[in-house]
């Protein structure tokens, strides 16, 4: 569009370039003219409206029917996809097979406390599985942590909270590792590295892990190597683990199914069998220990069962006022090593 005027000097050409907002004035001005309310089909019927459903050009659909898909909508959804895979109920983008983490978790279990996992990194780093970590902690674990970084362990610095829902307790102490179970020996394997001078902790149905975790350090600090149990998993327990402060890494689990023959197997093999009782036996500085000895305790209410009793060879006794009738089982398990230790240390 344009136009021309004279002036002074001469005929001037203006042209009009009309901009986007004349266009959409334009659209509006076209989208205002009201449509006619009837318009006639194509048989001529005068009195048909827009959406009628007659009207060969546009079919009435119902409420629920989608409207039909352009050739390009169709050509984007037909394109075949892959079935999802059925994870078992498992979340995540990787098949992991149920049995498979069921076995996983039965041969793994957590540790925390700072001494326990110094010591369990200084002893079997390979054992990390996954490391947790809050950040006042980090330095005092320099050493592991570039060890795991050159050996693709994962680790995780985490806050407070989140350590307490990994570890399972308020006293993780700042670190929280997922190892590798242990397996125990058999009486024959642990009979045939056996030194000259080994005592050992024989526990029938003892099972709470504090006591545990005691015992487990009183015998790292008195040379105790095997500790004799049915199940070797429980030495394995995050609070007896914490507990022991990192004695777990100088013991062995020799795992038993009866514990009567057990005994009998170390007696034929020269080590002396070592009961305690409450009331009766032989005033443990009176009694003699020798340097192949196995230390029997039993459980922290009912002691030792009678059958076990019958393997005793020797039953000391700790004295002291009477004021109480015992001992708690891993403080009587000190009393009792140190003196095994003060006999036998010196040969």
């Amino acid at each position: 569009m344009n136009d021309s005027f004279s002036g002074k000097n001469g005929k001037v050409k203006v042209m009009y370039v009309r901009g986007d907002d004349d266009k959409d004035d334009k659209n509006n001005r076209r989208s205002d003219k009201k449509r006619p309310a009837n318009r006639s089909n194509e048989r001529g019927d005068k009195n048909a409206r827009w959406g009628d459903k007659d009207l060969p050009h546009r079919p009435v659909r119902s409420a629920n029917e989608k409207p039909p898909r352009s050739p390009w909508q169709a050509k984007l959804q037909d394109v075949s996809e892959p079935e999802p895979f059925d994870h078992g109920g498992i979340s995540g983008k990787s098949h992991i097979d149920p049995a498979q983490l069921r076995r996983q978790r039965d041969e793994e279990t957590k540790v925390y406390g700072e001494n326990a996992c110094q010591a369990l990194f200084q002893s079997r780093p390979d054992a990390i599985v996954r490391a947790y970590f809050v950040q006042s902690v980090t330095p005092r674990f320099r050493e592991a942590l570039r060890w795991m970084a050159a050996n693709r362990k994962a680790y995780h610095v985490v806050d407070e909270d989140e350590l307490i829902r990994v570890s399972g307790t308020e006293h993780h102490g700042g670190v929280c590792f997922l190892i590798k179970k242990r397996g125990g020996l058999t009486v024959a394997d642990y009979l045939a590295k056996a030194g000259k001078s080994d005592c050992v902790l024989a526990l029938e149905n003892v099972g709470n892990p504090h006591n545990l975790g005691g015992m487990m350090r009183s015998c790292a600090h008195f040379g105790v190597k095997g500790v004799l149990l049915r199940d070797p998993g429980m030495l394995e327990s995050g609070a007896a683990i914490r507990t022991a402060e990192g004695g777990a890494e100088h013991l062995t689990a020799i795992g038993i199914d009866d514990f009567p023959q057990a005994l009998d197997m170390f007696r034929r093999a020269g080590y002396t069998i070592v009961t305690t009782s409450s009331h009766k036996g032989t005033p443990l500085p009176e009694a003699v220990l020798p340097a192949k000895t196995v230390l029997v305790l039993g459980e922290e209410r009912d002691g030792l069962s009678d059958v076990t009793m019958k393997q005793s060879d020797i039953s000391v006794s700790i004295t002291g006022t009477g004021n109480v009738e015992s001992l708690n089982v891993s403080v009587a398990t000190g009393i009792l090593l140190a003196e095994w230790w003060r006999q036998n240390a010196s040969r």
